[in-house]
């Protein structure tokens, strides 16, 4: 019997958690997607959405703190970007040893405000708290909207849906993309714009080999990835472009039918493999919590 969150595991321990949380007011989408999906008005529906970032996993003690309030904030937009959705406000929450340097706690605040202005997201307010223990936490939680009934979901895909993702692969730490990414916004409401409605959907934060499973297993599909397809960055193999995490871009299925459409508009994606009718998982790696 596992004893310990080791023992089971990121997956089962949440699945473990969502079986004891009481029954939510009425929602359009509750836990296990990359938002919440509440409903707003005739024209739209809002978003929901808490990420967290800890010293030592995210980044390290020598990161630069704009960049570390950048990253807290960017990774709760990039799982808007999954749902096709646009950012609106932000409440920051910041647990911090006593011993911090007040440059550097401001210095995390410049780096949120920067990439809130680039995606007009108003920072609304939030919390700070002493921590007993020489580190840094930031939880960011984050409302968005996306038009009534719009949101892309995990769980759309279908057998024969064609896998892509948004742009190369592999070495985000190195490289330090996983500091400086971009959330794909832009791109998915490109995407939507352009009349191509993607079956699912989702933000690359643990890798292809952690999160194509669970989109895949949401949609109760299986897949098949052809390897050569896969883009990588340069000087990354496909093992590690399948496995490191952090790049942030976006996977997604398409009907084979809508194909066309993406053939017809200027957007570029990579198809990398196949939605299946078998549930399986032929891949291993990506990052879990809790097994590192």
């Amino acid at each position: 019997m596992p004893s310990t969150l080791r023992d089971l595991g990121e997956n089962a321990v949440l699945e473990r958690i969502l079986a004891t949380l009481c029954p939510a007011a009425p929602m359009l989408v509750g836990p296990g997607d990359d938002c919440a999906v509440v409903a707003r008005d005739a024209a739209w529906d809002t978003l929901l959405k808490t990420d967290v970032v800890v010293e030592g996993i995210h980044f390290t003690r020598d990161t630069a703190p704009e960049r570390i309030g950048r990253k807290a904030l960017a990774r709760a937009v990039s799982d808007i970007a999954a749902m096709g959705g646009i950012p609106e406000h932000a409440l920051i929450t910041l647990l911090v040893h006593p011993n911090r340097s007040v440059a550097a706690v401001e210095g995390i605040y410049k780096g949120i405000s920067a990439l809130a202005a680039q995606f007009g997201i108003s920072i609304a307010g939030g919390e700070t708290a002493a921590l007993p223990y020489d580190g840094l936490v930031i939880n960011v939680a984050l409302t968005g909207r996306v038009e009534a009934g719009a949101a892309v979901l995990r769980s759309g895909g279908s057998p024969g849906d064609l896998i892509y993702v948004s742009g190369p692969l592999g070495g985000s730490f190195p490289s330090e993309h996983h500091l400086d990414f971009t959330p794909r916004i832009e791109l998915a409401r490109a995407i939507l714009s352009a009349g191509i409605r993607p079956s699912a959907m989702m933000d690359l934060s643990d890798g292809v080999a952690a999160d194509l499973p669970r989109l895949a297993a949401a949609s109760r599909c299986g897949f098949e990835i052809t390897p050569h397809l896969v883009p990588c960055n340069p000087g990354c193999t496909v093992e590690q472009a399948l496995s490191d995490g952090e790049d942030y871009e976006l996977l997604l299925t398409l009907p084979a039918e809508q194909s066309h459409l993406l053939s017809a508009s200027n957007i570029k994606l990579f198809p990398i493999g196949v939605l299946t009718e078998s549930p399986q998982n032929q891949l291993s790696g990506g990052w879990q919590h809790f097994s590192h």
